[in-house]
């Protein structure tokens, strides 16, 4: 099985290195690396291109916002499995992919999430909050859950059957995607209960207040643009459901 690990970034050079670090180190054998970057002027560019073929795929060039670049990684992967490192976040331990693997292989199914180590922006081993996604129902969705899109690696032959990221939605594409495949079409998916990634806190979505309010009306609106009526409520809900995550452990 071949895994494709898509990297998108802008100016990260801070942090770039430990992301593409993060990959080599995988035990897997199997993996295409793919990085998408958006033009970065701040000496991110030299950092990737010095780790010459190791990076399987590589191109700078500006994009039309993170979902564009995403879609940009998708078309060039050729992995029988997805999943996505962005620029800063990084995978847990050399072990992760192998997991993901494993857990495919017990569990036949076209999806599997793990949890999520959520870090200080400029410290990656001050943990902010666990977030443990739990096992998967598709009911779910309408509490306002969604399986974390950082740990999610899907099949390939979903993404061909079912499209890519809706680049309308500037923040909840993701969301509106994993509502897509796997509410609406019915993927089916597996929790694997363990550590894939570290994700380094203060995305476009959860950076400002506006951009969470924002977030949370766009998922309301996926769920019309998928053929679904849904209540209000779940601007709420989505929000609500992530407080408990400040307190696991």
């Amino acid at each position: 099985m071949r895994v494709s690990i898509i990297t998108i970034c802008f100016n990260c050079v801070k942090t770039i290195e430990e992301t593409i670090q993060s990959v080599l180190i995988q035990n897997y054998p199997n993996i295409e690396h793919i990085v998408v970057d958006g033009k970065s002027t701040d000496g991110t560019v030299e950092i990737i291109e010095s780790f010459g073929e190791k990076i399987t795929k590589f191109i700078s060039e500006k994009d039309d916002g993170i979902y564009d670049a995403l879609n940009k990684g998708l078309n060039l992967a050729m992995g029988d499995v997805i999943g996505f490192v962005h620029g800063g976040d990084e995978l847990i331990d050399e072990t992760s992919v192998s997991l993901v693997v494993e857990a495919f292989k017990q569990q036949g199914t076209e999806v599997i999430y793990g949890d999520v180590l959520c870090v200080a922006p400029n410290n990656r081993d001050k943990v902010i909050r666990n977030w443990r996604a739990g096992v998967y129902n598709r009911e779910n969705f309408r509490k306002g859950w969604m399986p974390p899109h950082l740990s999610c690696f899907m099949k390939k032959e979903l993404y061909d059957k079912y499209g890519h990221f809706t680049t309308s939605l500037s923040i909840a594409a993701d969301y509106e995607l994993m509502l897509r495949f796997l509410y609406k079409y019915k993927a089916s998916a597996a929790h694997l209960p363990e550590m894939i990634i570290r994700y380094r806190l203060g995305g476009t979505s959860n950076g400002s207040l506006i951009n969470i309010l924002k977030s949370n009306y766009q998922a309301y609106k996926s769920w019309g643009m998928n053929g679904y009526s849904i209540s209000p409520l779940i601007m709420l809900r989505k929000p609500l459901s992530k407080i408990p995550q400040f307190f696991q452990k």
